[in-house]
């Protein structure tokens, strides 16, 4: 019989918890009885009382929840991955703990698996929220798609369907400030998208910050695509070619007119105009670096302190 694994990262879901639990242990009703459950609950060092609910969940639940407790908080992917690493389904999922996405939808998700796609993904179509955080996703995928990966669906995705294969590949790379839902994609299997309308948030508050959507896109970006550093030649080489033709012109004054053109505005404008430019370089050089200086350390994604099953 085949094993689904449903992996929820929680991060201050106190709240949630009761709720989630319920409507994925009913969801159950809808796929056929050859399958059976696995939810694996990770709690991502939250600092409310996510773990007293989860652990009430479990009794609610003995057979059919896990719990994956964190040391600390380790951002939404790190905690992925760990419940990742300690799943034992033949098919997995990802989903998100403030019910947003529709469970409903895996049962559609199984079937394209049993037809044999290892990837399913559910992309957001539309989105009932509203205001910055609409505009920021939006253009977040929309830089992901033209800068870095063509061939990811439009509309952003967080909710995934995957195969055990899937699950070992991304567990083993254990690849640090990446894109756990992109390094699904990129490693290349055939996939199939199935668009939904993302619910608005009913329990709770986001803990998902604006420093944090702005650390995962430049992230993502990084790990994915060689745009920023080949930017940065690109605009070099304009500038180089603007300071060419500028001292040609300075030249030429020079040798028309004796008197030599005063030029301190210009020259001013043209070394601040540089010196910043040099300095974004640096920084863009920079976040490169420190990247391959953490993957040097080699330290873990994430430090486990409890497995409650």
């Amino acid at each position: 019989m085949p094993k689904l694994s449903v992996i929820i990262p929680c991060y201050f879901n106190e709240d949630n918890i009761p709720v989630t639990a319920r409507e994925l242990v009913a969801n159950e009703a809808n796929f056929h009885p050859e399958v059976t459950f696995e939810y694996v609950f990770v709690n991502d060092g939250s600092g409310d009382d996510t773990l007293g609910a989860l652990q009430r969940a479990q009794t609610a639940y003995p057979s059919k929840i896990r719990i994956v407790d964190l040391a600390a908080n380790v951002g939404s992917y790190n905690a992925i991955v760990a419940g990742m690493a300690h799943a034992t389904g033949d098919c997995l999922a990802v989903i998100t703990a403030d019910m947003q996405d529709p469970p409903e939808l895996m049962v559609q998700m199984y079937d394209y698996w049993k037809k044999g796609f290892k990837l399913v993904i559910g992309n957001r179509q539309d989105r009932e929220e509203t205001g910055l955080s609409r505009w920021f996703a939006q253009t977040f995928h929309w830089l992901m798609k033209r800068l870095a990966l063509k061939n990811i669906p439009d509309g952003g995705f967080d909710f995934v369907f995957f195969d055990r294969q899937v699950n070992d590949e991304v567990v083993a790379l254990q690849e640090r400030n990446s894109n756990v839902f992109y390094l699904m994609v990129w490693l290349g299997f055939p996939y199939v998208n199935i668009p939904y309308v993302r619910r608005k948030r009913e329990i709770g508050t986001s803990r998902w910050t604006l420093s944090k959507k702005i650390k995962l896109l430049i992230d993502s970006l990084l790990a994915f695509s060689y745009f920023p550093i080949r930017a940065i030649s690109v605009v070099g080489l304009v500038l180089g070619g603007i300071a060419l033709a500028y001292g040609l012109y300075i030249i030429a004054l020079r040798l028309i007119s004796p008197n030599e053109p005063a030029g301190w505005t210009t020259l001013m404008v043209v070394l601040l105009f540089v010196s910043a430019f040099q300095m974004v370089a640096l920084g863009v050089i920079g976040e490169y670096v420190w990247r391959g200086l953490d993957a040097a350390r080699e330290r873990p994604l994430y430090v486990v302190r409890e497995i409650l099953n």
